[in-house]
């Protein structure tokens, strides 16, 4: 009795120690722990290809230009060609030692399966090989469950699950060949548990995780490594191009600078000490959401009975900083 009475006590101990840090970090224990100790993320990723799709704006324009500032090469792709020069044009304005042609600038659209393997033989006509892959395009949603039309689903699941599929099928095989690499994923905190309001976007990231949860089993001892990154509420245009419940609608919001999100320029710091530590899941997000992320993780059941009685406008409050579903276009 007495060894299961110590037992339950340090697994009590340990269970108030997540929960404090949680309360008091932007990352989960190992992330933060890479962070501080763990591997040079320069020395591991200086001369590194690594290829960012969605890198237009938000997560994916930060990530190329943190890739840039560790010595890395990279290749930034979306639909808006326009906006990828932007961004091009910003990593050399921002980081004195870059070169131009250290980043390929590669539109392309996720949704068009087709593509995908002409885009990747332009990567290796310029580098000669990919190192990481970072699946970052994708959209998010505000949709009432019941009134979410079959086609909306379908669009989403178009765009963040198949199409980040299909192009990690189209680069596995160089990497396993070469039996190095990464597949980086951006999932959400939504990957993990159920958002409210988003029913097709939660689902699409649940499915995300089942994916490449297989896939890293299936490909251990490869030399591939797989990583989930699970964003808390960023800074970006999310809210702006978010769907709906209507097929081919924009939710049109825009987020508020007072609102409780992570700089984008943070998040992308984060995934890449995920990345460069090899870690297989890292959750970047901070108070009340990675108190939510822990015990849903450790008291899955606990979880569920606080957030049915927080209730769904409460839970997308903070989740938006408001109840994004209060506009009048869902009254």
């Amino acid at each position: 009795m007495e060894v299961l009475s110590l037992l339950s006590v340090l697994i009590l101990c340990s269970l108030v120690f997540l929960l404090v840090f949680a309360c008091l970090f932007d990352a989960d224990l190992t992330t933060i722990f890479c962070e501080k100790f763990g591997v040079d993320i320069k020395s591991k990723l200086k001369d590194k290809v690594i290829w960012i799709t969605g890198a237009s704006s938000g997560i994916g324009e930060a990530l190329a230009v943190e890739c840039l500032k560790n010595g890395s090469r990279v290749i930034i792709s979306a639909r808006r060609e326009a906006q990828l020069e932007s961004v091009k044009s910003k990593c050399l304005e921002v980081i004195p030692d870059s070169k131009s042609e250290d980043i390929l600038v590669l539109p392309m659209d996720m949704c068009d399966f087709d593509s995908h393997k002409k885009c990747f033989d332009q990567v290796l006509a310029k580098f000669g090989r990919l190192d990481i892959l970072i699946n970052n395009a994708g959209r998010s949603q505000r949709a009432r469950w019941e009134y979410t039309d079959i086609n909306v689903d379908i669009s989403l699941f178009q765009l963040n699950v198949f199409s980040v599929i299909n192009l990690t099928r189209v680069v596995l095989p160089h990497m396993l060949e070469n039996k190095s690499g990464t597949v980086a994923v951006t999932s959400s905190s939504a990957g993990k548990v159920g958002a409210p309001f988003s029913g097709t976007y939660t689902g699409s990231k649940h499915a995300i995780h089942g994916y490449f949860e297989s896939l890293r089993t299936e490909k251990a001892g490869t030399g591939v490594d797989i990583c989930l990154l699970c964003p808390g509420p960023t800074f970006s245009e999310l809210l702006e191009v978010a769907a709906t419940e209507k097929a081919g609608e924009q939710f049109g919001d825009k987020m508020s600078s007072g609102d409780k999100r992570m700089t984008s320029e943070r998040c992308a710091q984060l995934s890449l000490v995920a990345i460069a530590n090899r870690l297989f899941e890292s959750w970047i997000c901070f108070f009340p959401v990675s108190l939510v992320m822990y015990l849903n993780q450790y008291a899955p059941g606990t979880t569920k009975l606080i957030l049915s009685v927080v209730g769904p406008k409460l839970a997308a409050k903070i989740r938006d900083s408001k109840n994004a579903m209060e506009s009048k276009k869902f009254s």
